[in-house]
């Protein structure tokens, strides 16, 4: 399983409040949601997205990945900004052809690169490499094979609301001669409608495809929503989220649906 950050906006992410001021004014708040919301912004942040996947396999087996994603946006020109995530998956993997066994480790590292304009337009896009390197501590939390391909993700962000999508698909190069080749694909559309206070509403269903998979096992396409809220913890600014997420599509012996929570710390630029 992977999972993007959101998870995930404006060119000029709002500014956090110093000590002892007042709370932000509402269209500060709305405007870091918005920079929060999106995957090119302008914007150091660290989500911690947690992914369950329930009942899989005949003894309904859990699924847990914990995607630790730094996002760490680096200016490289005047015009052009270059957006590094680097997600590393913490996974607990059940055996679900039977009812105890299991395997907990890290999983593939996922690092993505985008080139995203400085100033962008109402059409906010970027463009850039994709990688799998495989870091899993056993086989069954990889693929064991170095892959690679490209990624473009496009939004807009008319009124309160963030619209887009994300897609990547990468194909093996490298790694053991053993394990199968990897041609697979991601693609996540996000919806997000920010409301007062720093709620919102978010649909952000994480589509996969693996091309080399049998027919009827080749699609997951999940369907789902959930609530946020920006806010502060003490004086860090973060984004908390929640949805829940059905499978209308799904390989046989994975799961039909799943919960996923995330905490996203969040280090808007200073005036």
């Amino acid at each position: 399983m992977q999972a993007s950050a959101q998870d995930d906006s404006q060119s000029k992410p709002a500014t956090s409040n110093t000590a002892g001021a007042q709370p932000a004014a509402e269209g500060d708040t709305e405007a870091l949601a918005k920079a929060a919301q999106n995957p090119v912004a302008s914007m150091i942040s660290v989500p911690l997205q947690n992914n369950t996947a329930f009942g899989a396999g005949p003894y309904d087996r859990t699924l847990n990945v914990l995607n630790i994603q730094p996002v760490i946006p680096i200016s490289i020109s005047e015009n052009w900004n270059l957006i590094t995530r680097i997600i590393q998956p913490i996974v607990w993997q059940p055996n679900v052809s039977q009812t105890s066994q299991g395997w907990f480790g890290l999983g593939d590292m996922n690092p993505t690169f985008f080139f995203s304009p400085a100033k962008p337009s109402k059409l906010i896009w970027g463009v850039g490499p994709n990688f799998v390197i495989p870091t899993a501590t056993a086989d069954q939390l990889g693929q064991g094979k170095f892959s690679m391909g490209p990624g473009v993700v496009l939004l807009t962000t008319p009124g309160k609301w963030v619209i887009g999508t994300l897609i990547n698909n990468v194909w093996s190069v490298a790694g053991s001669g053993s394990r199968p080749p990897v041609n697979q694909m991601l693609l996540q559309w996000f919806v997000n409608y920010n409301m007062k206070k720093g709620w919102y509403l978010a649909s952000s269903p994480i589509v996969t495809a693996n091309w080399r998979a049998s027919s009827g096992n080749v699609l997951t396409l999940p369907f789902g929503g959930g609530v946020g809220r920006i806010m502060k913890l003490g004086n860090q600014p973060v984004n908390l989220l929640a949805q829940l997420y059905g499978n209308a599509i799904y390989p046989t012996g994975t799961s039909p649906w799943s919960m996923r929570l995330q905490i996203q710390f969040l280090y808007p630029k200073k005036p």
